[in-house]
């Protein structure tokens, strides 16, 4: 079908042209948008640079490093028809609140529902071919993989994207009254921007049900979404290191969760995990006495103003390439939907 890729080209070029538009809107939103400090912030639509800290951290997948967010995706070479292309096999995105440090004071920063333009920490395919980047898959990434059902003999790529400690960021969102979100160790998954409103409850006992499925039938319970390093294939749980079974044994105990068998299928050796918990807790606190657990305002999605925009470029740096890019797609979208249409009209005899 030669007409095929033309008829794409024309649907490509107007998808450009439109969505050109909305890079256009977002760049003049970002101008008109005054950039605040946190100290003076307002509430409502505000612009506000600094480095992202907090008193908890989760452990991304693949780099092992500490961070506030992160986004692991695996992709498998498959082939289509007569093509081969990357299709996504996993996308796993997990959270904890964090707060936005500009030298003048901090906001919590509720993520959830955002636009991530964040760095990529890691890139790497694999495959058993003599001319692949890596020959064996590390534990870790296999482990990711065969908890998504990824096969490790197949070709595969795999990135991860992260928010870490110290990293500077430039975020546009809505500054309101704290729904009830309250920083704590216990990790959410990042959910669509649709549903983002649907959960405000971090670090209680019904934001940990909404992480930790029970069982009635077995009384064990079952990661549903967060990583603790338990397979659905392997009969043992893998137990996690010792910091991070301090953090989430304090999550389960102040939760009321104290089921042994349920402790172990998240990953945790109970009896030492206790003993743990204590100590982490009292080294942690000096830290914590630095934060505001649960502020009277919060940098979110906001619900009558839902743009909302983290990236790891300056505001001037993402004011340029938004420049550029709506640019490109409004002038050469149309270009490309012309193209596309006089070459379907050549085939079709219609010249």
């Amino acid at each position: 079908m030669p007409w095929l890729w033309p008829a794409i080209g024309v649907g490509a070029g107007v998808y450009f042209f439109y969505h050109g538009f909305r890079l256009l809107q977002r760049k003049r939103l970002i101008m008109d948008t005054p950039a605040s400090k946190v100290r003076s912030a307002a509430m409502g639509l505000v612009e506000i640079s600094g480095q992202a800290t907090g008193p908890y951290s989760l452990t991304a997948p693949i780099t092992g490093a500490p961070c506030y967010y992160y986004r692991t995706i695996a992709w498998e070479w498959k082939q289509q028809g007569k093509s081969a292309g990357w299709v996504k096999s996993a996308d796993e995105s997990m959270l904890v609140p964090f707060y936005l440090d500009d030298n003048t004071g901090r906001v919590l920063v509720d993520p959830q529902g955002a636009e991530m333009e964040i760095h990529r920490d890691f890139h790497d395919e694999f495959s058993q071919s003599l001319f692949s980047s890596s020959l064996e898959v590390p534990a870790n990434i296999g482990n990711f993989l065969l908890m998504h059902g990824v096969n490790c003999e197949k070709k595969v790529k795999v990135e991860e994207y992260c928010i870490k400690p110290k990293n500077s960021l430039f975020i546009l969102g809505t500054l309101a009254h704290n729904p009830g979100i309250t920083a704590s160790a216990v990790p959410v998954r990042s959910v669509p921007s649709a549903v983002a409103h649907a959960r405000h409850s971090f670090g209680t006992v019904g934001g940990l049900t909404n992480i930790l499925t029970f069982s009635a039938s077995s009384n064990v319970t079952t990661a549903s979404s967060v990583n603790y390093g338990v397979s659905e294939h392997s009969t043992q749980p893998h137990l996690l290191d010792s910091t991070q079974q301090a953090r989430i044994a304090a999550a389960l105990t102040k939760a009321g969760i104290t089921n042994p068998a349920a402790w172990a299928a998240a990953g945790i050796n109970p009896t030492p995990a206790i003993a743990a918990t204590n100590n982490t807790a009292a080294a942690a606190a000096p830290a914590l006495e630095q934060f505001d657990l649960r502020p009277p305002t919060v940098l979110m999605k906001g619900a009558h103003n839902p743009a909302f925009f983290i990236s790891w470029r300056s505001q001037r740096e993402v004011v340029q390439s938004l420049g550029w890019k709506s640019a490109l797609m409004i002038w050469g979208g149309p270009a490309l939907t012309l193209m596309c249409t006089y070459i379907l009209a050549g085939e079709f005899g219609w010249l």
